[in-house]
């Protein structure tokens, strides 16, 4: 049964993390946006999970509108599959990775009014060990940063903190063992992080791999195989257009299944929120979800101050 309302307007659910950087900031404006767009606005109370939310009013609307940044997606996930809803992005968080590898506007208000009109696209989603994933998912230096940044820090400083903390924290990271097992092969190596992407962006605008996309079956694998910490900053730039694949020290693949296994458990950072520890076993799921955007958008710039990693 269609959720159109008496008025001939789709119903949109309106969920705002107001935890996410810009999540507290005013959102008259993006109202009337979407209301002029066609959409009627059904804002649940109170800061109820995100899952149950969807899963409530499944029946009742046509779309989601999700208003934070990269965590708040991986939040709304598994209750966007469930329910085969299409969302809209807001960006309002600290990255916005998903947005700018969707090629949507990064502030509030002309994102909002790409919402009403834009065309549903299928995307892929990662999984690792039960949980999905947007953009990229990492064992090593990404977890340990990720469990040393407060919601708070991410919040005040933005990217420029995540950079400063990246850099506090390099001079102290330690090279591991991990065993990749993928596509009939075993490989035990020594990294100081191993990613497996399934967007393009990640980090404020860090690349996976050059010509990744978030619809293109495929995970993009990579470990950072380095002998000095040292040696990462001059990887930076190459980690930034996502041509790191081709130095010596990192090694990188395509797949769509994968596991990683360490000896002792390791915490896996997705999308920026530790989920899951090692072994790690990965799959991509393709399609698996809708999203508001245009279908031949290029992905965006990225920022000034990416993360390391």
């Amino acid at each position: 049964m269609s959720a159109t309302s008496e008025t001939g307007k789709r119903r949109a659910l309106l969920l705002v993390n107001a935890k996410a950087r810009s999540g507290s900031a005013p959102l008259d404006a993006i109202r009337t946006i979407l209301r002029e767009g066609g959409l009627d606005l059904i804002e649940p109370e109170g800061s109820a999970d995100c899952k149950e939310v969807i899963g409530r009013h499944a029946s009742s609307v046509d779309l989601v509108i999700l208003g934070g940044g990269d965590g708040t997606m991986n939040a709304a996930a598994p209750a966007l599959v469930e329910t085969g809803l299409p969302f809209g992005i807001l960006p309002l968080g600290t990255a916005n990775d998903l947005a700018r590898s969707l090629g949507l506007p990064l502030e509030p208000e002309p994102a909002a009014r790409v919402i009403p009109t834009a065309p549903e696209k299928a995307i892929d989603l990662g999984w690792v060990n039960g949980h999905y994933y947007f953009n990229v998912a990492s064992v090593g230096f990404s977890a340990d940063l990720a469990s040393e940044l407060t919601a708070e820090a991410k919040k005040t400083w933005g990217t420029v903190g995540y950079a400063i903390a990246a850099f506090r924290l390099l001079r102290r990271a330690r090279p591991f063992t991990v065993t990749i097992e993928h596509d009939g092969r075993t490989e035990k190596v020594t990294t100081i992080q191993a990613s497996v992407g399934n967007g393009r962006h990640y980090g404020g605008g860090m690349t996976v791999q050059e010509d990744a996309t978030v619809d293109d079956g495929r995970l993009d694998f990579y470990s950072l195989e380095v002998a000095h910490w040292w040696r990462l900053i001059a990887l930076l730039p190459a980690l930034r257009r996502g041509t790191h694949g081709k130095a010596a020290d990192v090694r990188a693949f395509e797949t769509t299944e994968l596991m990683l296994t360490t000896r002792k458990p390791r915490a896996v950072n997705t999308d920026g929120e530790l989920t899951t520890w090692t072994p790690a076993h990965f799959k991509v799921m393709p399609k698996a979800v809708r999203v508001l955007a245009p279908l031949d958008a290029a992905p965006g710039s990225t920022s000034r101050f990416p993360l390391p990693f």
